[in-house]
């Protein structure tokens, strides 16, 4: 479904996350082994959150980032923000839930003021955004100056001797797992290809320079799979 362009992929991812949202951080489990709860650890820790700092969690989901930031600040103030109802639905109803404040919003269009807040973070949204320019920049522009982004995504792997293996995983393991515990093959599917078409984690960090982002730098993950991209927004 990678073909798919504009407004009709939007359409059909929003789909897909409201039919796999009652069992989505559970195949994140399985597909990476328990691995992405370190990703996240990780990724808010670049975030470098403070006492009483306003973090916009993008892309949400079930607000899995925004409860680790709650676990290693929690004085901060978050936001978790996401264009899935049904996938905030689930995270709500979590009963180890810290996060209070759910916001239905575009990437694209993000409802709030220059410089609100001191840190926007996303795990896994940038390879299903229609405009990653636009997005970068909306990102840019809530955050205040001296404000970091961090991106927790995955990224299209290098080829080396454990390509084989890997596109195994991807192409046929993934989907098979998506199949008998979400019944939900094609998202299945859907998510392997948008990682083999996403930019490269060299490419993506180029566009977050580009979206005005100093310092910005990365780190794999996963057979380079995953990547953790990081920036700030000039003081």
């Amino acid at each position: 479904m990678t073909h798919l362009k504009g407004e009709t992929r939007a359409r059909y991812v929003q789909d897909m996350f409201a039919r796999i949202a009652s069992r989505y951080d559970l195949m994140n489990r399985l597909m990476t082994a328990g691995q992405d709860v370190r990703w996240r650890r990780d990724a808010i820790s670049r975030a470098g959150l403070q006492p009483g700092d306003r973090l916009l969690d993008l892309g949400a989901g079930t607000g899995a980032l925004a409860r680790e930031a709650r676990r290693q600040c929690p004085d901060c103030y978050l936001i978790a923000a996401d264009f899935s109802l049904e996938m905030m639905h689930v995270g709500r109803a979590r009963t180890d839930n810290a996060v209070t404040n759910w916001c239905a919003a575009d990437a694209l269009r993000l409802p709030y003021s220059d410089e609100t807040f001191a840190a926007v973070v996303s795990g896994f949204l940038m390879r299903n955004v229609i405009d990653i320019p636009l997005a970068l920049s909306e990102q840019h522009r809530v955050l205040k100056p001296g404000g970091r982004c961090v991106v927790l995504d995955t990224t299209r792997p290098p080829h080396n001797l454990l390509s084989p293996f890997i596109r195994f995983h991807m192409r046929r393991v993934i989907p098979t797992l998506g199949r008998l515990i979400t019944g939900e093959a094609d998202a299945y599917t859907y998510l392997p290809d948008s990682t083999e078409q996403f930019l490269t984690a060299e490419d993506l960090a180029t566009h977050m320079g580009l979206a005005g982002f100093h310092d910005v730098a990365f780190a794999r993950r996963m057979l380079g799979t995953i990547a953790v991209h990081w920036g700030s927004k000039a003081v």
